[in-house]
């Protein structure tokens, strides 16, 4: 480590390079693979570390290799890898039945076999103007159509100031609301019954009337301590 920057790490260790009484000595049988594991491998002393990975020789070229094309620096230097062009697919247009019916006809041909003989003869095909997609069906287009990108609209900063669309959010909100709690009474609302109709509707009481003979329900009073009957009126009045 010079100047204070670490050393970078060395090549991995070799049985030749093991020196008796070191701390990679092994007893025994001893192979290049336990010097090769991170694992076994011990660091040695006021060294830096080794890599325990193996790199390929100098003949080695690091990068993709193509074969049978790559041919170093002369073959970029005297060769040029140009594209060659593509050839566009000549697409082969429908026969125009028309016009080699109509030249079969001018012709004198008449019968099937004289048409097929005319056909094979005189190969006419379509146009391909004739044959474009926009002169078989036409694109339906409004008369109104503005072509291009529509304009965005103006931001409303008053309504962004004034919190319109917060009061908006919040109707719409409190109206979800009381439209939930609508259906969910209807949606537990009880059926009443006799009975609980009359717990709240009770039927009025009938009054009580005690059972007399019939022979007493018509008699008339047969003692008055009253002089007359004035005197009767003024006592009933006075008590009551």
């Amino acid at each position: 480590m010079a100047g204070g920057c670490p050393a970078s790490r060395r090549q991995p260790l070799s049985l030749a390079e093991v020196e008796p009484g070191s701390e990679n000595e092994r007893l025994g049988v001893a192979r290049d693979s336990m010097l090769c594991n991170p694992l076994i491998l011990k660091a040695e002393l006021g060294k830096p570390l080794r890599n325990c990975y193996t790199l390929p020789g100098f003949d080695f070229s690091y990068g993709l290799y193509i074969h049978r094309t790559d041919g170093g620096v002369p073959e970029a230097i005297g060769h040029w890898n140009t594209v060659k062009p593509r050839t566009a697919l000549v697409q082969k247009m429908p026969r125009d039945f028309i016009t080699m019916n109509r030249g079969a006809l001018k012709a004198g041909y008449t019968t099937a076999h004289e048409f097929n003989l005319y056909y094979k003869a005189k190969d006419i095909r379509c146009r391909d103007d004739e044959y474009s997609r926009f002169k078989r069906c036409l694109p339906k287009v409004p008369a109104d159509l503005t072509y291009g990108i529509t304009a965005r609209p103006c931001t409303p900063f008053f309504d962004l100031l004034q919190h319109k669309y917060k009061e908006l959010w919040m109707e719409q909100q409190r109206a979800l609301t009381a439209a939930q709690q609508v259906e969910k009474k209807k949606k537990n609302k009880v059926h009443e019954t006799r009975t609980t109709f009359l717990r709240k509707h009770p039927l009025p009481a009938k009054e009580e009337s005690f059972w007399h003979l019939p022979h007493l329900e018509k008699v008339g009073p047969h003692l008055s301590t009253f002089p007359d009957r004035d005197a009767r009126k003024k006592a009933f009045s006075a008590s009551h």
